[in-house]
């Protein structure tokens, strides 16, 4: 058994964009550099701080226009698509800006803090015939897709389960965003959308989940152990935590092979294919350079459906956007107390 080719399209092979930049934080400043030397162009960047905006241009996208308010970087006629980097919990108002001003957008994960706000900015989307995509860039990436074709051509044999976590130690030191109930802080949609998405396109889709978890004394999720089972029964055992450092890696194991992804299975890296046996058939190097790099595989999958007269990627639905929202909800629900 031997892994096959990636079939991920070149990144600078991609129809040219011109991006708008929506925000200008660090996950703002490592797709503006996953750009770099691709067919994708920024040409703007908005900040509610103009000065942030113009150092930011300086720093990380020399050539593009600095906007000191959202409305106008929308507004701005030279924008194809506007790359909302805000934090979750501004992610349906500026979605719903830019697709007021017909703009397509790619909106960073997670799309919404909620279901019903991801809804609302699908619906928005699908109203006004823009493209609109969750940025889960690492359905994207190349070993992701070599990871598709061995589970579409059986390889594995029948799978029967899924592990994967997601710990970094972002608090109670890191930013504000992740420990703030009112922007949606908490290790789930930061650090465990993750591992969640992971299984979900393994499983192809969840059909139930529970976990066990805590809160930090702010009332946002500290720690999530969870389980989740695909429609053929098959499960995933997942967990996340923003309080520690974990291995971030993942298994696919099935009853003929297993796949192994190294850690920060997420990025670019190191995957193995492995027979029931213990022994290592194949395996997939990954370039430890790349990391946030691979971002540009995200922004070449919006520049081909744009191209292509698409509203939305089958390799990340916007259906699959809302239904990671609902399991989300599902597993925080019991730790958050009852609202009197």
């Amino acid at each position: 058994m031997r892994l096959p080719p990636a079939r991920t399209p070149d990144p600078a092979s991609a129809p040219s964009l011109r991006w708008g930049l929506l925000g200008a934080g660090w996950i703002a400043s490592e797709m503006a550099y996953a750009l770099r030397g691709t067919s994708q162009q920024v040409v703007a960047v908005g900040s509610r701080d103009l000065r942030r905006a113009q150092e930011f241009v300086a720093d990380h996208a020399p050539g593009a226009r600095a906007h000191g308010d959202y409305a106008t970087l929308v507004a701005d006629p030279q924008v194809d698509v506007v790359y909302i980097a805000s934090p979750h919990s501004e992610h349906l108002e500026h979605a719903l800006l830019a697709i007021a001003a017909g703009k397509h957008v790619l909106v960073e994960k997670a799309m919404a803090p909620t279901a019903g706000e991801a809804a609302q900015i699908v619906a928005a989307a699908r109203a006004a015939e823009v493209f609109c995509m969750e940025a889960m860039w690492t359905r994207f990436l190349p070993h992701i897709d070599v990871m598709r074709q061995v589970l579409d051509a059986g390889i594995l044999g029948e799978v029967s389960t899924v592990l994967a976590d997601h710990s970094i130690p972002l608090w109670p030191d890191g930013p504000e965003r992740l420990a703030s109930p009112d922007l949606a802080g908490g290790a789930m949609l930061d650090l465990g959308i993750y591992p969640l998405s992971f299984a979900s396109l393994v499983l192809g889709g969840i059909s139930s989940a529970a976990g066990l978890g805590s809160l930090t004394d702010r009332g946002v999720d500290r720690r999530l152990a969870f389980v989740v089972q695909g429609p053929t029964g098959a499960v995933g055992s997942l967990a996340t935590d923003m309080s520690v450092s974990s291995p971030t890696t993942a298994s696919v194991n099935g009853t003929r092979a297993r796949l192994e992804l190294d850690t920060m299975f997420y990025q670019p890296t190191t995957m193995r294919l492995v027979g029931a046996d213990g022994g290592v058939l194949d395996e997939m190097v990954g370039d430890p350079i790349e990391q946030h790099r691979g971002l540009r595989h995200e922004a070449a999958e919006v520049a081909l459906r744009v191209a292509a007269g698409e509203s939305e990627s089958p390799v990340m639905p916007l259906d699959e956007s809302v239904r990671l929202l609902e399991v989300v909800e599902e597993l925080l629900g019991p730790l958050r107390p009852a609202r009197p």
